[in-house]
């Protein structure tokens, strides 16, 4: 007889990011799916920002911008860390 091995229970930030209904199925879909769902995630943020862009006009495209300030200066912090 084996012992079959308990699985690892997820951090509750992690059940909790994942319980919410898009961005957490998608966010699950990337960690525990295909390698190639982060293209389909990024061509997906990609066509409702330029959607955006078509409904709204100019504010649809600056502002998702400048939302991703923080962003951005979050990853130059990473990039500048090690």
């Amino acid at each position: 007889m084996t012992l079959a091995s308990t699985p690892t229970r997820l951090p509750f930030w992690q059940r909790f990011f994942f319980a919410i209904p898009v961005i957490g199925w998608v966010a699950k879909d990337l960690v525990f799916g295909d390698k190639n769902n982060i293209w389909f995630a990024l061509i997906a943020f990609v066509s409702l920002w330029m959607s955006s862009a078509l409904v709204f006009g100019l504010p649809g495209l600056y502002l998702p911008a400048l939302a991703l300030v923080p962003v951005i200066f979050v990853v130059l912090l990473c990039i500048t860390w090690s």
